[in-house]
């Protein structure tokens, strides 16, 4: 074997075991070797020398200012080789990205933060972490913490959120997005999660027990059933009946017997409306489809108009009946009493349509 091809054989294997050159947006590890005015090389072998410089220097100076010469630091390339053929870095960046990546991991892991609230508005709070923004929603605020407003202003919640302000809470990441620069936070950590965990498993679906209304919100109410355990009584479980406004049916402090008909992990959900006889059981011993009876309408909607005849039974009276919208809240008053002939009745799925019209063809 000739000299030349040794030779060529060992530059090959050697070339074969140099690592490839940073791309443009890696992050890369090295020595600092020099600091000049307003720059600070870096030593990266085996790729040569690396340059923070310029923008990137005033951009990252704070850091900078406590480096020195010996010191390893983490940057990330924004230019393989410049015309002097140095490898530009940029520290802030690097910087970014590291912190995305704590971030990434306190998501993973539950990590428990105790930050301050640096600002409240009426969806919830502003939280600072390591120089990023975040926010914790209302609806993730821990049971204390948690506004109970009745009637649901907006001003009252603002100002018990403001309340807030300057005070630490312990909280977990539960989103960190670096492309939408976004960080939220939830004060409903995974010990109390595990805490409710324990407390809703005492409960079995059946069960009824006495609660205190602690809020009542457009979709129902949260109700008490012991020290750091609310479940929700959802709007179509307060009322075999029709309901509007949850807040006209309950106020904060009120006593109601309610019936647990789902346990779910940390979640209980409950009603009022199955401790009461169901209205429709009755009805469907009462009246039959085609049958003509008196009903007051209750309300409108964009199908018709909702016809009560009898407490908690309604119907809907199709639109289509009517030229108009407009004709038909003429024709049908709220409030008032009319003769409708029953078209669909499905007492075991609560399902009922009334028609004006056939009735009035009736008489």
């Amino acid at each position: 074997m000739s000299e030349e091809t040794v030779v060529s054989g060992v530059m090959t294997a050697l070339a074969a075991n140099i690592p490839d050159a940073p791309k443009e947006g890696t992050l890369v590890e090295g020595t600092v070797s020099a600091i000049g005015r307003a720059r600070v090389y870096v030593d990266l072998p085996p790729f040569g020398t690396g340059l923070i410089f310029g923008r990137e220097y005033l951009n990252a100076r704070d850091i900078l200012r406590k480096v020195s010469v010996g010191d390893t630091i983490a940057a990330k390339v924004v230019d393989v080789t410049n015309e002097d053929g140095y490898i530009e870095l940029s520290l802030k960046e690097a910087r970014q990205a590291l912190i995305w990546a704590d971030a990434d991991e306190a998501v993973k892991k539950g990590t428990v933060l105790s930050l301050e609230v640096k600002e409240a508005n009426k969806g919830g709070l502003i939280i600072e972490w390591q120089g990023i923004q975040g926010f914790l929603p209302a609806s993730q605020l821990g049971a204390d913490n948690y506004p109970r407003v009745d009637n649901g202003d907006k001003d009252k919640i603002l100002s018990a959120l403001n309340s807030l302000v300057g005070k630490h809470l312990s909280v977990v990441m539960i989103t960190a997005d670096q492309k939408e620069h976004k960080l939220i936070f939830s004060e409903k950590g995974p010990q109390e999660k595990e805490e409710k965990e324990v407390k809703v498993g005492k409960y079995e679906v059946g069960d009824v027990l006495n609660g205190e209304v602690t809020g009542a919100v457009d979709f129902g109410i949260f109700v008490k059933i012991e020290q750091g355990l609310e479940g929700l009584v959802h709007i179509s479980e307060l009322d075999w009946g029709l309901v509007d406004d949850t807040r006209a049916l309950y106020k904060v402090g009120d006593k109601v017997k309610v019936k647990v008909i789902e346990v779910k992990d940390d979640k209980i959900s409950l009603s009022i409306k199955q401790l009461r006889e169901n209205p429709w059981t009755e009805a469907a011993a009462k009246f039959k489809k085609d049958q003509v009876v008196p009903g007051v309408v209750i309300k409108y909607n964009k199908h018709g108009a909702l016809a009560s005849i009898q407490e908690g039974v309604a119907g809907l009276v199709h639109i289509s009946e009517f030229e108009t919208e407009e004709k038909m809240k003429a024709t049908l008053s709220l409030g008032n009493v009319y003769q409708f002939k029953i078209a669909l009745f499905e007492p075991t799925e609560q399902r009922m349509t009334l028609s004006y019209k056939d009735a009035q063809a009736a008489a």
